[in-house]
């Protein structure tokens, strides 16, 4: 049995139908996770496809490892950043791929462990680490920032328009020795901002997000995914990129715009089905967008075309 890293990957089918993966074919899922869309790459794929498999979550590369035994030689799992695909496929033996997929975010499994620190409905350490390998906790972070950076990180990550009254309140309980757990931090911005009655979203959901992709750096981290997508393609090749919220999603929509060697498939986001909707409760903010890669030979009509 693995270590409880269950995770149901989201829009498996659609990323499919845009990848058409092809024996022989070379892949690389920039965000493993539970291996849900590595696996359906490597059957699709069948008999001799590979896929270059890639997290920053040590865990999921641990457990991926064991699910994806059967599959031999035909995948190789590596633990590290999607901002550094480029040098991990040339790790791997590969320089450019015929397809790419990203499901950008926080997993499940991370989500639903309380020793992880992710999310306020589990009691936990301030900790919200993807890599607990390195890098500062989400309590570090806060440790060091200033009420007003503070502030500007759960504005600008989280875009909490009550934000500096959130970051004085945060000061406020970690001066006083009160804040080292997920629930100690909810209290914090609840004591801040108040509840109204009745609403369903906790007020401290927008500042939770906001530190988690501070401490993961994840916009950052994206960018350059977004970054290298036309190098490490083949021509032609595909780019699926599946992401859950305003941030990320207007981040790849601008980019794949702006590349012109990117050529856009999905004029706007495709969504989960109804039923996956309903089965997977966590699927219904993914939009998914998908690029192909412009033969080289037009990069080069382009660059004479200008100069």
């Amino acid at each position: 049995m693995m270590d409880g890293f269950a995770h149901t990957s989201v829009m498996t089918q659609e990323a499919l139908q845009l990848l058409q993966p092809h024996s022989g074919g070379v892949y690389a899922d920039a965000t493993l996770g539970g291996g849900g869309h590595t696996a359906a790459i490597l059957d699709a794929s069948a008999p001799d496809g590979r896929v270059v498999a890639v997290d920053r979550d040590p865990r999921a590369v641990a457990n991926a490892r064991t699910r994806l035994a059967q599959y031999g030689e035909r995948v190789r799992v590596l633990h590290g950043e999607f901002s550094n695909l480029p040098a991990l496929l040339t790790a791997a033996g590969h320089s450019r791929v015929d397809g790419l997929v990203a499901d950008i975010g926080v997993s499940s499994p991370q989500l639903d462990d309380a020793q992880r620190g992710f999310a306020f409905s589990q009691l936990g350490p301030l900790d919200m680490r993807m890599d607990t390998t390195q890098g500062q906790t989400a309590l570090e972070l806060i440790a060091e920032l200033s009420e007003s950076e503070l502030a500007d990180v759960i504005y600008r990550f989280g875009e909490e328009r009550r934000s500096r009254a959130i970051a004085r309140g945060i000061r406020r309980a970690l001066e006083a020795g009160e804040l080292a757990t997920t629930e100690d931090l909810r209290m914090a911005v609840q004591r801040a901002v108040g509840r109204p009655p009745g609403s369903k979203i906790d007020p401290a959901t927008r500042t939770f997000q906001a530190l988690r992709i501070a401490v993961n750096r994840e916009l950052a981290e994206l960018e350059a995914l977004m970054g290298c997508l036309a190098d490490v393609l083949v021509d032609d090749g595909i780019a699926v990129i599946i992401s859950f919220h305003s941030l990320e999603d207007r981040i790849v929509k601008h980019f794949l715009r702006g590349e012109p060697r990117l050529h856009v498939l999905t004029k706007r986001p495709l969504v989960p089905g109804e039923q996956e909707q309903y089965d997977n409760r966590r699927s219904r903010s993914a939009k998914l967008r998908a690029a192909k890669r412009v033969p080289r030979a037009q990069d080069d009509a382009t660059m004479e075309a200008q100069a």
